[in-house]
């Protein structure tokens, strides 16, 4: 029941948003500027998508490594594909780590190290796209007048630094209790990996490089979005508004992010002095390209050995884990 009640607040809260978001958008206006060279852009937009997929394979193959969760590129690529698919179709804009868990468990790493990669791979990215902010804060304050807008954008920067940095703090710190204590025990562990990973010559600089490059690459797909219907927003502007939406969309609230990135967007435009109805836009059409590259990742998964493996089954982790 716990978990119908969760599903469903979060099916109601992108209802609302997207309703809020949309009662001013003309979506048959929004139709018509989609031209045949914007089919070009948003084909661009996929590719680049699945390029991002890519690239986390790879920094995922990293962590894992670490964690004793060792993938192979094709075998990451899939199970990312996958995970896309789910993300799309489980309450919430991560569920698909549920599902990539899940799979690299039963692909005999275990629940503990599978849980180690997720989480950590998670945390890296959440450090990153923190940095990514805080790296354009200066021309944000140029960008957003708004005192309250820009007021929002530090206090929530500074939340993700905190957590992020608290959380390799957490492996360095030389308290045995952290290492005892239950609730305690296993974010240590990651915290450790973490710091390993980050500040190691095999693996830092390349996952450092990585991780900013995933979200450097958010930003070209949302570019593409923005070619595509000819808004009038350039690429400084994007890469400056987007990221901080993206951080508020990675909050488990919604479905596949829906309403919480159209609201956050259009409130984001308004604050930096533009349209906010092309926010709504571009969100929009971010959201359908991710859709679309999420139904491949649902074709992988019917054709997958791990589905033909385990059937109809339901995915769950066991009791005793």
């Amino acid at each position: 029941m716990r978990r119908i009640l969760l599903s469903t607040s979060k099916i109601l809260i992108s209802a609302a948003l997207l309703y809020f978001s949309l009662r001013k958008v003309d979506l048959h206006d929004l139709a018509s500027r989609i031209q045949i060279g914007s089919l070009g852009w948003l084909g661009l937009a996929m590719a680049v998508t699945f390029l991002q997929i890519f690239l986390g394979v790879l920094r995922w193959r990293e962590i894992g490594t670490e964690c004793g969760a060792p993938l192979q590129t094709r075998q990451a690529m899939r199970y990312n594909l996958i995970g896309a698919f789910f993300n799309q179709t489980l309450p919430s804009s991560i569920g698909g780590d549920a599902v990539r868990l899940w799979l690299v468990a039963r692909g005999g790493a275990g629940w503990r190290a599978a849980t180690y990669s997720i989480f950590v791979d998670r945390a890296v990215g959440l450090i990153a796209l923190a940095v990514v902010i805080a790296a354009t804060l200066p021309w944000s304050y140029r960008l957003i007048s708004d005192p309250n807008g820009w007021t929002a954008l530090l206090l929530l920067d500074l939340a993700a630094l905190g957590a992020g940095f608290g959380f390799l703090l957490i492996g360095v710190l030389p308290w045995p209790w952290l290492r005892q204590w239950w609730a305690t025990h296993h974010i240590h562990a990651c915290a450790v990996i973490a710091n390993r990973v980050l500040f190691s010559r095999a693996h830092g600089l390349k996952v450092a490089v990585l991780s900013v490059l995933i979200h450097v690459v958010t930003v070209v797909i949302a570019w593409c979005v923005v070619q595509a219907i000819a808004a009038p927003v350039t690429f400084g502007q994007i890469f400056q508004l987007l990221p901080p939406v993206m951080l508020i969309t990675m909050m488990p609230i919604s479905i596949a992010g829906w309403g919480v990135r159209e609201a956050t967007m259009a409130l984001a435009f308004g604050y930096a002095g533009l349209v906010a109805n092309e926010g709504v836009n571009i969100s929009l059409l971010f959201g359908a390209v991710t859709f679309v590259v999420g139904v491949f990742g649902g074709l992988v998964w019917i054709l997958s050995p791990e589905k033909a493996a385990k059937g109809t089954a339901p995915i769950e982790v066991p009791a005793s884990q």
